[in-house]
């Protein structure tokens, strides 16, 4: 099938251009989030009057997307969750959980925005890329921790416990008893 792209599409074309795709994509995807017009001779016509008028809206946006990013570029934070003494997740993080997290920081993402190849199961940091508009995309760091001291002890802000402290504590607890 034949279409008019509306915006960018990555690994499909700018806007403006005409292209084939298999017609599911198209039926299914493209044309029902608004990137995509059939390309039809009435529809060309169409979109070569209202070309100036989509390229100052996506310039627009563009610009609302930049101004976002300049705020959460390299930001991080922290999601609070249950994990095994090896540090896999009894569940997992989602890109629902991480917007969740920004907005509960003061930013405002939507969860389509934020791009997970896959859930996180696994303490520690993680990079995550935030498609904040078609051409706009910054990295974030997500902390998974169990605890907030132990999320500040990943990111570096507190030291680690030395060696044999816990022990101590839990010797001490086990005499008491």
């Amino acid at each position: 099938m034949q279409i008019i792209l509306l915006e960018r599409v990555p690994k499909l074309g700018q806007m403006g251009d005409v292209v084939k795709v298999k017609d599911g994509y198209a039926r299914n995807f493209l044309i029902p989030k608004g990137k995509a017009l059939r390309a039809t001779e009435r529809t060309l016509a169409e979109f070569a009057k209202r070309r100036v008028e989509l390229e100052a809206r996506n310039l627009e946006r563009k610009q609302e997307a930049q101004a976002i990013a300049v705020k959460v570029d390299g930001q991080s934070v922290t999601v609070l969750r249950q994990a095994s003494e090896s540090g896999q997740l009894y569940g997992s993080v989602s890109a629902r959980d991480i917007a969740e997290a920004f907005t509960q920081a003061g930013v405002k993402l939507d969860r389509q925005q934020i791009r997970l190849d896959h859930p996180i199961k696994t303490l520690g940091l993680h990079t995550v890329t935030v498609a904040l508009h078609p051409e706009v995309e910054v990295t974030v760091t997500v902390n998974v921790a169990r605890s907030l001291e132990e999320a500040d002890i990943q990111a570096g802000k507190l030291p680690p416990p030395a060696p044999g402290e816990g022990e101590a504590e839990e010797l001490a607890e086990e005499a008491a008893a």
